[in-house]
């Protein structure tokens, strides 16, 4: 009896009928919605047949209940996860003969011969998908019916293109999946505002409130891609070299704080526990800089978040981040230093431009007097000329 018992699932008898105070609001089967005037009565012969389906194939942590539409199929009440064993910009030659299974987003779908290829992408890059119609029928017509963006699973063997279709401009241009088995994750119901693969490709000019309205899929496009994946790198560099070579210690300060006089007004943010008052935030980390090197700590770093309440500017907007770093006990001289040693690796390692050691210094009357400015632009070599001994 008690094996009985824990092998039919978990129902609640009631002697009267369920009140709609009661009832659920919905339940999850294998990602389908019941709603609960789906709901159906079950009888004493149902438990029954509940039990003897206990000695199907299905895993012993996975319970089961009846589709109230077509009885007699099992949904499975546990999600099922994809599990990829691949990334599509990382295959190669030397994966050839594979059985892989690829996860991502339809970036180009076109019809030739007879037959259907796609390039699915995912963070690691592009691969190409090709169907055999005559063999996986099943799977060509599903890539038929794909459209641009739609994310789906492909499962397949990876094989060397032929001859003629290599592609040198990819990087897997000299293979492809052949698909067996392709599910769709997520269609796309609607038109796009906007092409996310061919934008930067074909320089068109998608207008900046558009993207931003649809950032999702702006952050698709390889420059948008690039430049987050730029300023990850250069953080990442900065993380190292202050650290490992230089000793720094990374250490987080508030962003919620006492407003302090500065150049700019202070974000406010209102108090609930205390009305009335007001928390700032901060333009920069300098009095919590301070307090640090007082407390003893010898060097001090951190990408901090800084906010200020003014007008837009070519070189300024009200959210931005920043390098924040303290020294004590260090003279001038080192500290230039070790910021320049910092550019020049940031310039090298990232773009492979090599920086001159040590950098150009003006003072501030030759920056006057050559450029009049005290932040001069010396790319172009325009500079100021004293005329006046032919009029004089």
């Amino acid at each position: 009896m008690s094996a009985l018992l824990r092998a039919i699932p978990t129902i609640v008898l009631r002697t009267k009928p369920i009140s709609l105070a009661h009832r659920p609001l919905f339940c999850l089967n294998s990602h389908k919605i019941i709603k609960p005037k789906r709901f159906i009565k079950r009888s004493l012969s149902s438990i029954s047949a509940s039990a003897s389906a206990s000695a199907s194939p299905l895993s012993s942590t996975e319970t089961s209940v009846p589709n109230t539409k077509q009885p007699g199929i099992l949904f499975k009440e546990t999600l099922e996860w994809v599990n990829r064993t691949g990334f599509c910009g990382q295959l190669s030659e030397h994966d050839v003969g594979k059985r892989v299974r690829l996860c991502g987003w339809v970036a180009l779908h076109r019809v030739h011969g007879g037959l259907t290829f796609l390039n699915l992408r995912d963070h690691t890059g592009l691969v190409q998908v090709t169907t055999l119609p005559d063999e996986f029928p099943e799977a060509h017509s599903v890539v038929n019916d794909l459209r641009l963006e739609y994310v789906i699973t492909v499962e397949g063997v990876v094989r060397l293109r032929p001859s003629e279709s290599v592609n040198k401009k990819m990087k897997t241009g000299m293979i492809e999946v052949a698909a067996e088995l392709v599910h769709i994750l997520n269609a796309v119901r609607s038109k796009l505002p906007f092409l996310v693969t061919s934008a930067d490709d074909a320089k068109d000019s998608v207008k900046e409130e558009i993207r931003l309205r649809y950032r999702c899929l702006d952050l698709r496009r390889p420059q948008m891609k690039s430049n987050i994946m730029l300023r990850h790198k250069v953080i990442k560099l900065i993380r190292r070299y202050l650290e490992d070579i230089h000793g720094f210690v990374e250490i987080e300060t508030p962003i919620l704080s006492r407003s302090t006089p500065e150049g700019a007004r202070d974000y406010l943010v209102p108090s609930r526990v205390q009305p009335g008052m007001f928390y700032a935030l901060p333009q920069s980390p300098q009095l919590f800089k301070q307090m640090l090197m007082v407390s003893g700590f010898d060097r001090y770093y951190q990408i901090a978040r800084c906010f200020r309440d003014e007008d837009l500017r070519a070189d300024r907007q009200p959210e931005f981040t920043q390098l924040d770093m303290e020294l004590a006990f260090t003279p001038l001289e080192d500290m230039l230093r070790l910021n320049e040693d910092l550019i020049r690796q940031v310039f090298l390692k990232i773009k492979g431009v090599q920086l001159p050691n040590p950098f150009p210094r003006l003072t501030y009357a030759d920056a006057m007097n050559r450029y009049g400015s005290d932040r001069p632009d010396v790319r172009f070599g325009l500079e100021l000329e004293d005329v006046r001994s032919p009029f004089t």
